[in-house]
């Protein structure tokens, strides 16, 4: 079943392709043929909602390979990109304004192989950039036909509403998981008042959630996850004792822990889509399995008791 995003015309699977970890930037043994692959069961399996951005892949390469799967059935398909922050290296620099913002759609525009996508977001908000002025930006490229809506993602509730009042936005893309709750503060609420779609991006939070790493799981150098808080100390262990949880209730249900995971999630009030990150076609065939799950209130309850005993994570943002 599709969804409506935001007071606009277009409908989204409730599973999204996040299409960052085919980008190869952080993430480990990513081939282009695998890549393709992905993209091409995503479509197979229900999915018709693929989220990129300008900044994912050192020359765009998230936004080549869909500019190529999608070749021939473009109307079947809604595309999010971004803009406002591109590669240095394997780092990345902020640049919001106007002129960059018309600069990169258009050539995500030529990447993708498209004339317009359903949804442009702004990626961040830039520092040196007021984001009334970014906004203005966004809403010059739906007046100028090359976005049919607008998005914002990594901003919090007051920048949100700043963009809002500019340029009216469908969507709002901001980390969301089990583990990581903080948008029921504030951004989710405002979003749901305003009827704006959010569409939530590390919904098995970098794979921990999947609960496809063993508890003595050694990362590879090079892999961006051991970073994170998540996958560290204690609150590594903490999280390993969660998934143990998890598994026996995934058990319960005849399913996998990943499509547990996203099925809790896109039923959660508000949320219109989750962005399921994929390098192999194995894996978004698990994660859009998740559409068709139903979680009736003794799982739920089940589930709201393993994170009542896990208690607060340890959190951070993507940028």
């Amino acid at each position: 079943m599709l969804r409506q995003l935001g007071k606009s015309q277009i409908q989204v699977s409730s599973v999204a392709m996040g299409c960052w970890p085919i980008s190869g930037i952080t993430t480990l043994d990513t081939t282009r043929e695998a890549s393709i692959q992905t993209l091409h069961a995503a479509l197979e399996n229900g999915i018709n909602f693929l989220d990129t951005a300008y900044a994912y892949g050192i020359e765009g390469e998230s936004e080549q390979m869909i500019g190529e799967v999608i070749r021939g059935r473009r109307d079947g398909v809604v595309i999010a990109t971004k803009g406002g922050i591109h590669r240095v290296g394997k780092g990345q620099d902020f640049d919001a304004r106007p002129e960059t913002i018309r600069r990169e759609c258009d050539e995500s525009l030529t990447r993708l192989g498209t004339d317009r996508v359903e949804l442009y977001y702004l990626h961040a908000p830039d520092p040196q950039t007021p984001i009334a002025e970014s906004a203005g930006a966004i809403a010059k490229l739906i007046t100028d036909g090359k976005a049919i809506t607008a998005g914002a993602s990594n901003m919090n509730a007051e920048q949100l509403k700043q963009f809002h009042a500019v340029c009216p936005l469908s969507a709002v893309q901001p980390h969301f998981n089990m583990l990581q709750q903080e948008i029921e503060n504030d951004i989710a609420p405002w979003c749901r008042e305003n009827q704006i779609s959010l569409c939530v991006y590390w919904p098995l939070m970098k794979g921990l959630l999947a609960g496809k790493l063993a508890r003595d799981h050694q990362f590879a150098p090079g892999d961006g996850r051991a970073k994170y808080p998540m996958f560290q100390g204690d609150e590594w262990q903490k999280n390993q004792d969660f998934l143990d949880d998890l598994r026996s209730i995934a058990n319960d249900v005849g399913v996998t822990v990943s499509q547990l995971v996203v099925a809790w999630t896109i039923r959660h009030p508000g949320i219109t889509t989750a962005l399921c990150g994929a390098k192999r076609d194995w894996q978004i065939q698990e994660t859009s399995a998740a559409m068709s799950i139903e979680l009736d209130r003794s799982i739920l309850a089940k589930i709201e008791g393993a994170l009542q005993r896990r208690g607060p994570s340890v959190s951070r943002a993507a940028v």
